[in-house]
């Protein structure tokens, strides 16, 4: 294949009419295009998300925290529809003046604190609850080292790969390759590491674990962009045993389901308010089968 030849402008300027699926989302300038306030639940934690790997980040991680017994984790989860544009509402834009998923305010604190950025709220949620990150200042500064590594790493796979493989409006072999190329060299960073790890961060489960699940286990399962047999990623043994093991964990089965609009209706927890809505999801969804 040959790709077309592009010469670039002296001064770019936004084409809207360019991008694929998903272009209605992505604008070369910030701010709300709307005033709309945010709804606000009863609980400690309000978060404004969607289920895509950022988002599941951050239900995982509040299901872990009152699997632990941490009441003051509970949360209301409220879906946003980036397809919709929701994210750039006003009250969205107040939590998150980057206007993407997820975006966190924590009314427990002496005054509202806003959260944004997936691994910052893992950060903030870690250390807040002393829960699921080392204290032992080796061992923590392993679980920093993945952490950063999976946000530095995970835009080579989503808006690199991901984009080029399963949105692009016209499929390219010179993207496609180049950042096939480059997930497949993280798939192998990871399948080495594991080789002597049982967790990201050595023997103990930690907020590195859920950042890196979050992307790359659903690359593992196949699940992200249908691109599994095309990655060949059934060949990395080691991050197959890791992933398979965080993805029985009770908690992760819960986060997955939390602000979900998509797949089978069984999976999907659209906005969660208590931890009962799980119970109440599967229970709607055996009366609807009957």
């Amino acid at each position: 294949m040959t790709a077309t030849e592009y010469t670039p402008p002296k001064v770019w300027k936004w084409n809207t009419e360019n991008g694929g699926n998903w272009a209605n989302i992505n604008r070369p300038i910030a701010g709300p295009t709307n005033e709309k306030d945010l709804p606000v639940g009863k609980h400690p934690f309000q978060l404004y998300s969607l289920a895509t790997p950022n988002g599941v980040k951050v239900t995982v991680m509040l299901e872990e925290l009152l699997a632990l017994g941490h009441m003051g984790a509970e949360y209301d989860a409220w879906l946003i529809n980036i397809s919709e544009g929701e994210q750039f509402g006003s009250g969205f834009v107040d939590v998150n003046p980057n206007s993407k998923i997820p975006a966190l305010m924590d009314h427990s604190a002496e005054a509202p604190t806003r959260l944004f950025e997936s691994g910052s709220i893992l950060l903030y949620l870690a250390e807040k609850f002393g829960e699921l990150i080392p204290t032992d200042p080796a061992a923590r500064a392993e679980c920093m080292n993945w952490l950063f590594w999976q946000m530095g790493s995970a835009p080579y796979l989503g808006g690199g790969f991901g984009h080029f493989y399963a949105y692009a409006p016209t499929k390219m072999e010179y993207p496609i390759d180049r950042f096939a190329m480059e997930i497949k060299r993280q798939m192998d960073v990871l399948d080495r590491h594991l080789a002597d790890n049982k967790y990201m961060a050595g023997a103990d489960y930690s907020i590195a674990d859920i950042a890196v699940f979050s992307w790359y286990g659903a690359l593992a399962l196949g699940l992200l962009y249908e691109a599994g047999e095309f990655l060949d990623v059934t060949s990395y043994k080691n991050l197959q045993r890791w992933t398979a093991e965080i993805a029985a964990r009770p908690a992760v089965k819960r986060g997955k389901m939390v602000n979900r609009a998509w797949g089978e209706p069984s999976g999907q927890l659209r906005n969660r308010h208590d931890a009962s809505d799980f119970e109440l999801n599967t229970q709607d969804k055996m009366s609807d089968d009957e």
